[in-house]
């Protein structure tokens, strides 16, 4: 896992393209993380890199900070900032029933969560556009420190 998370991050910083531009692609992937159409993620990068000629495989990147690991802290992040941002108090949450089964679950659920779609969809949606700018400033920042270590050396005697 560590050798193939090394040639990941390799393959990264060896992209051929300049360091705004594949800053830029590691921060829209950033953004595209925390969007709250869960699911699609992969597509939307993949559809904007395309569209925008950035960089596939730093899209892509960016999108990997949205993992089985990170998910659920990620929209309960979001969740949280959107019910703060737009007053909706946290407290129907502790009102779910974990314990039914088959259709009365999904009923119960689909109706305790109803108050927080909102707050998700805006709560994630700024949490994004905030990392995925601090992500695009952060990785541009040492790619054009690399590029000038790398020319330094090149034009020493």
């Amino acid at each position: 896992m560590r050798a193939r998370l090394r040639r990941l991050i390799q393959a990264f910083l060896h992209l051929d393209d300049t360091p705004p531009r594949i800053a830029a692609a590691f921060g829209v992937g950033v953004y595209l993380a925390f969007h709250p159409l869960f699911g699609l993620h992969t597509l939307m990068a993949l559809g904007i890199a395309f569209a925008f000629r950035l960089s596939r495989a730093a899209v892509l990147v960016g999108i990997c900070v949205n993992n089985p690991w990170t998910i659920a802290p990620i929209y309960v992040a979001g969740t949280t900032l959107g019910c703060w941002i737009l007053g909706v108090p946290l407290d129907g949450l502790a009102d779910i029933e974990w314990d039914l089964d088959n259709l009365a679950f999904y009923h119960l659920l689909l109706v305790s969560l109803r108050p927080y779609i909102w707050p998700y969809v805006v709560g994630n949606t700024i949490l994004g556009i905030v990392c995925g700018s601090i992500a695009y400033v952060v990785v541009r920042w040492i790619l054009e420190r690399r590029a000038r270590r790398a020319a330094a050396l090149v034009l020493r005697p």
